[in-house]
């Protein structure tokens, strides 16, 4: 029988040891191929300032300049003139009506996508999309063809005496539409990325349902749920399109503050209308800030909720 021989490694001994994983205190390398020279990241960061300043800044500094272009007084009294302030008080009245309702809405829309499963979801999903979707001025025509004199209610409607169109509910009902899926669709993926492990276990201590959502589930989505309040409220009182359709543009009684705007620069009085516009400008940037503001949160609790889960 042939000899035989104990195998043998053909690595040598002087082999390199495998490359040890990259640990989160040390820095990470980028690979060369990622790097563009710097030219090519100066024309690139060039090209999107230029973008910005010629329409955002130039546009929004346009609005300022012109708002106070006859002075201070004629700017106070463009804003405190009664259409204004009838037009204001119409825009924060619808505010305060919508934005709590598409809270709740929000809240149990996002509750039940993220925390159950059940047959129809992907089309409830759809339904809260419409709005992304459907044209601002369609979804006005739709309550002209429900509430309208020729409609499908308008005539029940005329023999009761309630005026839904050309009135406040009118205005109401367009922008909740416009503006219900914010909350939701800043909810849904947080709630779904955090899961419902934390939920469970609270259920399973002899939580109940309401003080486990208080304890539990909200703090845990605060953030996003203001997050979604400020973009909610910034176009509930920036609507055009569905409100110009349902208001009727009676002055001091149906015009928010876009509205008003549109009457007045269609009457050449430019400083006015600028002067009304600067508030919705002005409403712009604050929102911007506190979008700004509550990202960082956002970010620092997903760190937070990291380490503690690495720990």
């Amino acid at each position: 029988m042939p000899a035989t021989t104990a195998p043998t490694c053909d690595a040598p001994l002087s082999a390199p040891l495998p490359a040890m994983p990259h640990t989160r205190n040390e820095p990470a390398t980028v690979p060369a191929a990622t790097l563009e020279p710097f030219w090519v990241r100066a024309l690139l960061i060039g090209i999107a300032l230029a973008f910005l300043t010629l329409f955002l800044f130039v546009p929004l500094l346009s609005v300022f300049a012109e708002a106070f272009k006859k002075g201070w007084q004629a700017y106070l009294a463009a804003i405190t003139e009664p259409d204004a302030v009838s037009a204001i008080k119409l825009t924060l009245l619808t505010a305060v009506i919508a934005v709590p309702l598409n809270l709740v809405f929000g809240i149990a829309a996002s509750w039940c996508i993220a925390k159950f499963e059940f047959r129809g979801k992907s089309i409830l999903l759809t339904l809260i999309d419409l709005p992304f979707s459907v044209s601002p001025v369609i979804s006005g025509l739709i309550y002209v063809l429900l509430f309208g004199a020729q409609g499908w209610l308008g005539p029940w409607l005329a023999e009761h005496d309630i005026k839904i169109l050309f009135a406040v509910p009118g205005i109401v009902l367009a922008t909740i539409f416009v503006t219900f899926p914010f909350v939701a669709r800043e909810l849904i993926p947080l709630m779904q990325s955090q899961g419902s492990e934390e939920e469970e276990a609270a259920l399973v201590l002899g939580a109940s349902g309401f003080r486990t959502f208080w304890h539990v589930t909200l703090p845990n989505i605060k953030w996003g749920l203001l997050y979604g309040v400020i973009l909610c409220n910034a176009r509930a009182m920036g609507e055009f399109g569905a409100v110009s359709v349902v208001s009727g543009h009676i002055r001091g009684e149906t015009n928010t503050i876009p509205l008003q705007v549109e009457i007045l620069y269609n009457e050449y009085n430019f400083a006015a209308a600028f002067a009304v516009a600067s508030l919705l400008a002005l409403l712009a940037l604050v929102t911007l800030a506190l979008k700004s503001l509550i990202e960082w949160r956002l970010a620092d609790a997903g760190a937070e909720q990291f380490q503690e889960h690495q720990s």
